[in-house]
């Protein structure tokens, strides 16, 4: 038992300390420490529980006399006082969020909203709902399953969260695209924190699965979601939607494609057969997302994503087609029109660096008319938001936040 402690001891601080280091080139392991930095540093409040609990129970066995648990007990000390400092880090989420919203939109930007919207805004979350990180469900939301917006089968399906009670004018309509490098995942796994607390307070939110590499070669991926803002615009109000405003999210590939998507509205080339279909964005809130296919400023040159979009993505080199690489590349779109952004980023994404996103805002926020908010946290992994943690649950409030401001701004002009 005391190997056990001992070794479960080990095991803890290095995931603690792979969340509380920013480890950039690493490589092949990448993926493995981003895996372990990821669940420690979301769930480090669970894991001190856990150990502590663990301790306890071997102290009061009287297993812990052996100098191997000692031992164990002190490497256990140094992850538990890893885990209090990655607890309090994400505690200051709102101050890092609420800051950068009152840079972006005013420092009284909720005094400009309706009052009866001004209640569904929320500062503190709930430990019942962190502690419980994987359970989704929420009182009040219909979700209907499995919808066909287009003719892809399986990949062209998607899922509508809304609450069950009318909203008079319609639901303002929150579009989800799933990230996973354009090659794998599902609509069902990821942004459910925010779309179920979105539609608890009066949004539609549609949740989509788009067509995948290396079955599908870019710009297939964009074209999907064009087809569903074309869906949605002709469609949604059979679901209680407005279809005349639609907000976009979506994290990792899926904040390449929310990013590229608000950008490119109406865009002939990836509309083939629908190009009449009007396909603008209202509002956009990309999370860790890839916004240069061509890195032109050199940031992750020794952790290129070249032959993996190159092999897979793009099916071509750069060299061969470097108009697709560029169009495909949200920093080339980047225009006056852009409507209301909100780019969310980690310190210590490993997968898709925090440089990136810097340099995606400087070029909006030196174009664009619109609103552009930056919120870089502190101590946050690549897809800190997939499940409930103090981190999830008040970057949601914030996020809640610039849509709420979006929608209120956008009635204010069509009045």
């Amino acid at each position: 038992m005391s190997g056990l402690y001992f070794f479960l001891a080990v095991v803890s601080a290095i995931g603690t300390w792979s969340a509380v280091i920013q480890a950039r080139r690493i490589y092949w392991a990448a993926p493995f420490y981003f895996l372990v930095a990821w669940l420690t540093g979301e769930l480090a409040m669970i894991h001190l529980i856990w150990q502590v609990a663990l301790t306890a129970l071997l102290a009061f066995s009287g297993l812990l006399d052996s100098g191997l648990a000692q031992a164990g007990l002190g490497v256990f000390a140094l992850s538990w006082l890893g885990l209090a400092y990655l607890h309090i880090q994400s505690m200051e989420t709102p101050l890092v969020l609420r800051r950068s919203l009152k840079r972006g939109l005013g420092e009284d930007y909720r005094s400009t909203l309706p009052v009866e919207r001004q209640r569904v805004l929320e500062d503190g979350v709930r430990a019942a709902h962190w502690m419980r990180p994987f359970r989704m469900a929420r009182e009040g939301v219909r979700v209907h399953s499995h919808i066909a917006y287009a003719e892809a089968g399986k990949r062209n399906l998607l899922d509508i969260y809304h609450p069950r009670e009318p909203r008079e004018g319609g639901f303002p309509v929150l579009l989800q695209v799933h990230g996973g490098g354009w090659m794998i995942g599902e609509k069902e796994q990821q942004a459910k924190p925010l779309m179920y607390h979105l539609a608890q307070r009066g949004w539609l939110c549609v949740a989509i699965n788009y067509r995948l590499s290396p079955n599908a070669a870019f710009p297939a991926h964009i074209v999907d979601v064009k087809k569903a803002i074309a869906w949605i615009r002709d469609n949604i109000a059979e679901y209680g939607g407005n279809p005349d405003f639609i907000a976009i999210t979506g994290g990792s590939a899926g904040g390449h494609l929310s990013s590229l998507a608000a950008l490119t509205p109406n865009y002939a080339p990836y509309q083939p057969g629908f190009e009449e279909a009007d396909t603008s964005i209202q509002a956009a809130v990309p999370f860790y997302g890839v916004y240069d296919f061509l890195d032109r400023f050199d940031i992750r040159s020794e952790m290129s994503m070249e032959k993996m979009l190159a092999d897979k993505v793009m099916q071509c080199r750069q060299e061969q087609d470097p108009e697709l690489w560029d169009r495909g590349s949200p920093l080339s779109n980047v225009n006056e029109d852009a409507p209301p952004m909100f780019v969310i980023h980690g310190t210590h994404d490993s997968l898709v660096w925090v440089e990136e996103a810097r340099t995606f805002v400087s070029a909006l926020q030196k174009t664009s008319k619109q609103a552009v908010v930056y919120g870089e946290l502190p101590g946050a992994q690549h897809a800190f938001e997939v499940f409930h943690s103090v981190r999830t649950d008040h970057t949601v409030n914030a996020v809640t936040d610039f849509l709420e401001w979006s929608h209120a701004r956008w009635l204010q002009q069509q009045a």
